[in-house]
């Protein structure tokens, strides 16, 4: 197979393309380069989709593939790259996400169930949920509407190695220090991820076989106690002990919740409790497999460990010995 890769040097778009040559197929990365380089043995075609020169894209090659897969979340990149390839190209795959849903409360929800936010065509600042979820759609849509044959995946929170949010990363890195460790809630909620490595095969396999149609990608739903005690046990923070604080506690205290400054990642409020809840099963019947978290969580260490200033989000630790401090003393 030919393969397209609208990327190629970060994260999932670089999984895809490193799965791919794996594979013996004939991989192109089209990417500025500036973030990263592209796997070994794919090819690297330098293009800026801000003033993209697609006729780059024939030096040194046919100009032909078989299928692309793009991630972009520009609505105006993807309307760009369907015009300039959309006749050239049999098949294409745009990863989308999980955040195109208007109802992120209700669990179980997929894409036959959930209503979908408003598209934007437009590029606009992405700055809240609501807008990346809408732009997101407008990219689907372009997609639907343009390309020969499509794919469009919506993964949830996709984890491991070279993860840029530093989500997962958190608690990978905290879980290993050990000693008390501050956690949202209860361990009874729900939580769910894929890892980049299981969701990249998936995605080629896809490109592979032609899959079309829209699918949530994610793993199992799972209680976070159970995730918790399942990276504490691949990592070796055996001497961990998860302190479950209160919401209204970690409210009163300005925590914030899924990610960034002063935040518990993972941590959704009642209203975005769907968000980690998905039904994936369409998914899985189409072939998708997912790994246990504990696999993810020793390699993510590996890679921390050996990355400098690897990304992570969330408390630090002076925030979180304060708030441990607070907890126990009004629970003494």
């Amino acid at each position: 197979m030919r393969l397209l890769v609208l990327g190629g040097t970060v994260f999932l778009s670089r999984a895809v393309a490193a799965e791919a040559v794996a594979r013996g197929h004939d991989v192109t990365c089209a990417a500025r380069g500036e973030s990263g380089s592209v796997p070994e043995g794919a090819r690297h075609v330098v293009l800026d989709r801000g003033a993209p020169d697609w006729s780059s894209l024939d030096d040194g090659g046919d100009g032909e593939w078989d299928a692309v897969v793009d991630v972009s979340r520009s609505p105006v990149w993807v309307a760009e790259a369907l015009e300039a390839l959309g006749d050239r190209i049999p098949h294409w795959v745009f990863v989308s996400s999980i955040s195109v849903y208007a109802d992120q409360s209700t669990p179980g929800g997929s894409q036959d169930t959930l209503p979908l936010l408003p598209p934007i065509t437009e590029d606009v600042e992405q700055d809240t949920p609501e807008k990346y979820g809408s732009s997101k759609v407008g990219c689907e849509q372009a997609v639907q509407a343009r390309a020969r044959e499509w794919l469009v995946v919506r993964p949830g929170l996709i984890v491991g190695p070279g993860d840029p949010s530093g989500r997962f990363s958190y608690w990978v890195a905290r879980l290993a220090e050990g000693g008390d460790v501050l956690a949202p809630e209860s361990p009874d909620r729900g939580t769910q991820a894929i890892d980049v490595r299981d969701l990249a095969v998936w995605i080629v396999t896809g490109a592979e076989k032609g899959l079309t149609g829209v699918y949530d990608a994610s793993g199992p739903v799972m209680r976070l106690g159970d995730l918790v005690d399942e990276v504490v046990a691949a990592v070796g923070g055996h001497a961990a002990k998860q302190v479950w604080a209160s919401a209204e506690f970690l409210i009163e205290r300005d925590v914030a919740y899924w990610s960034g400054p002063r935040s518990l990642p993972l941590w959704l409020p009642e209203d975005s409790r769907g968000m980690t809840a998905h039904d994936v099963s369409a998914a899985v019947a189409a072939g998708l497999t997912v790994r246990p978290i504990g696999e993810t969580a020793t390699d993510t260490l590996a890679w921390l460990r050996s990355t400098q200033d690897p990304p992570l989000t969330g408390l630090s630790r002076a925030e979180e010995q304060d708030l441990l401090d607070d907890w126990h003393t009004i629970r003494a």
